[in-house]
């Protein structure tokens, strides 16, 4: 009889690789549809947000199963069997560690969501104003706190100071900003400001930008400012976005590196 027990749990195990092989994948298509589900108004930003935690442990209890089955298999060299558990376990690998990047991206910036290169007079958003009048996060600054807390984590972030004239650097700017899909809320050379709405990929969370391009002496002065219209913390995605913005600039420019 004990023979036979365990025979019959041996029988199991290729059964156990494939629903192992098809757990991975769901909790892989989980993590996939969280956002994108959101951003198309298929439900709300809580299921979505909780689409993705179902993703990461039902992910989790697969990397803890497909470890012992495939061992277990390795063991009884069944390497056939081996590969849909393998499967699995890869599906469950990327619907943990994505999840997991992020968390550790968040905890290791400070929970603000509105950078500025010029923390003493940010610049001001006009044209998009009535567009954030619903948006949790209001249009003002978000005020000293938030100043500090970008100067000690983005102490980089500041004023761009090019050679090209004002038209030149505003007309680059302006391509570098339709190139990246923003769409394009108003151009007004004659005061030198530039407002944009860019839509991140995932969920399609809105953050708002705003170029201000100023003259000095025989300089042009350019700064950004990117705010987020939801959330506390934007996990570092608007200095990002600032930083990778005016280093295409300096480029488009033909800026030489490190002025």
């Amino acid at each position: 009889m004990q023979a036979t027990g365990q025979s019959g749990i041996w029988r199991f195990l290729p059964l156990l690789a494939w629903i192992l092989a098809g757990m991975g994948l769901l909790a892989l298509v989980l993590l996939a549809v969280g956002g994108p589900g959101y951003r198309m108004d298929w439900w709300e930003l809580g299921t979505g947000f909780t689409l993705l935690r179902w993703g990461a442990w039902l992910g989790v209890a697969v990397i803890v199963l497909g470890v012992i089955a495939g061992g277990l298999l390795l063991w009884r060299g069944e390497h056939r069997a081996l590969m849909p558990a393998v499967a699995g376990l890869v599906c469950a690998a990327i619907a943990v560690s994505i999840p997991m990047y992020w968390q550790a991206r968040a905890d290791s910036v400070p929970p603000i969501h509105d950078i500025s290169t010029d923390l003493d007079d940010p610049p001001e958003f006009v044209a998009v104003a009535p567009l954030r009048e619903d948006a949790p996060n209001p249009v003002e600054y978000a005020g000293e706190e938030t100043a500090e807390a970008q100067r000690e984590a983005y102490p980089h972030i500041e004023t761009l100071r090019v050679s090209a004239d004002m038209a030149t650097t505003t007309d680059a700017a302006v391509r570098l900003a339709s190139r990246r899909g923003w769409d394009l809320v108003e151009a007004d050379p004659g005061e030198g400001r530039i407002e944009a709405t860019a839509t991140t990929r995932w969920f399609g969370f809105k953050d708002d930008v705003v170029i201000r391009i100023r003259t000095e002496d025989d300089q042009t002065l350019v700064d950004m400012r990117s705010k987020s219209r939801f959330g506390r913390s934007d996990v570092g995605t608007n200095a990002a976005r600032i930083d990778a913005f005016l280093a295409d600039l300096k480029a488009e420019l033909g800026e030489p590196e490190g002025e």
